[in-house]
């Protein structure tokens, strides 16, 4: 499509996908990381010609800036953003300390703030653009890691100020919220059970859990034409979780569900 997209948390689990799919729909990519070598490696792996490796650290303001405004010059301006970068330290309130709630909040709040605004101005002064925000389902229920959990809430109304205030330049904000999604992040998890995630099916309805690839679908199409009134989304890609418990619902009816 000859955009240039700018994807955050590049060379994670979905970041390379997200990559690896906006270069296969003929689109410049601006791959953002903090991790050089892994970023020249994705560089390599997906092509030099429509692969701009970005290094910075998204708790730093001025540095995503300044790497912005660099491939800006060479690129283009930045038609599409996805802030995809994250991470979770505490798996719960009882191991949470100040330290990990502000990193947590950093990096998954503050840094996704920091990207918008590297961009924020010149989709405005253009009069359109495409702002995709990775959210999570924890940001719409408790579902442990409780700073994690605070920020990604935090992007659901974000995102929804961003609709609100940036609608009228022709600038769309909406927030895909994988649930399970298996990626190296489940590593430490699937070593301590190894059948983690078959013991979590029977809380999905589907049965099954998202591939980085069913993320990169909805990013894709929220980026998209397609997409073009739609905005102020919060979309859970999450196997149906969000919709229900199946199995409180079952002890609530005492019927078979």
């Amino acid at each position: 499509m000859n955009r240039v997209v700018l994807i955050t948390g590049a060379c994670g689990g979905i970041g390379s996908v997200l990559c690896r799919r906006f270069v296969e729909e003929g689109d410049t990519v601006l791959a953002l990381d903090i991790d050089a070598s892994a970023l020249d490696r994705l560089r390599k792996q997906l092509g030099e010609s429509r692969i701009t490796p970005l290094v910075a650290d998204l708790g730093d303001a001025a540095a995503v800036q300044q790497a912005v405004s660099a491939a800006v010059v060479k690129r283009g301006p930045v038609d599409v953003l996805v802030a995809n970068a994250g991470a979770a330290e505490g798996l719960t309130l009882a191991t949470t300390d100040v330290a990990s709630w502000q990193r947590d909040i950093h990096l998954n709040l503050n840094g996704t703030y920091h990207t918008v605004e590297a961009v924020r101005a010149s989709m405005i002064e253009r009069a359109r653009g495409a702002l995709v925000l990775i959210g999570s389902v924890n940001g719409m229920a408790a579902l442990g890691h409780p700073a994690y959990s605070a920020a990604k809430a935090g992007l659901i109304s974000y995102t929804r100020a961003l609709a609100l205030e940036l609608g009228r330049y022709g600038i769309r904000a909406n927030i895909v919220c994988p649930g399970t999604v298996k990626t190296q992040a489940w590593q430490a998890r699937v070593e301590k059970n190894p059948q983690v995630f078959e013991d979590l099916k029977k809380w999905y309805p589907l049965r099954d859990f998202a591939t980085p690839d069913d993320i990169a679908d909805a990013v894709l199409f929220l980026a998209s034409p397609m997409a073009r009134v739609i905005t102020g989304v919060a979309l859970p890609v999450d196997g149906g979780l969000m919709a229900g418990n199946r199995l409180m619902a079952q002890e609530l009816t005492l019927e078979s569900l």
